[in-house]
């Protein structure tokens, strides 16, 4: 049973940072990605990162300003948050894909999700 833990959300104001972490079961040399969830919204891909953690891929939205990595040894991926907008406000959810590479910013049936910590950035 693959399980997915984040952790590292909370209340930020615009311009501060948070670090989110993602730990999982059998995480190790499998791709990981985040996506997060605003009120109202849809699901908004947020970074990717292959398994070996060589590559990294950011949406639009947030490069430049969140950046995911990983430590195989702690089974856990993180996203570092900088520069933190009222509109990054939302529930952020990782994601443990089945394949060793990322391959898009979409869903796969056979992704592993935790159940989200929640990021609000407001004065």
């Amino acid at each position: 049973q693959v399980q997915v833990v984040e952790s590292g959300g909370g209340l930020a104001q615009p311009g501060g940072s948070l670090t989110l972490s993602c730990i999982g079961s059998g995480f190790t040399g499998y791709a990981v990605s985040w996506a997060r969830k605003a009120p109202g919204k849809g699901l908004e891909w947020v970074a990717g990162i292959h398994g070996d953690g060589i590559k990294t891929f950011h949406k639009d939205a947030v490069r430049g300003r969140f950046t995911i990595s990983r430590d195989n040894g702690k089974n856990t991926v993180y996203l570092q948050m900088n520069d933190l907008r009222p509109e990054d406000t939302a529930l952020y959810y990782c994601a443990k894909s089945d394949y060793s590479d990322f391959l898009s910013f979409s869903a796969d049936p056979r992704d592993y999700w935790g159940q989200g910590t929640q990021v609000t950035v407001s004065p």
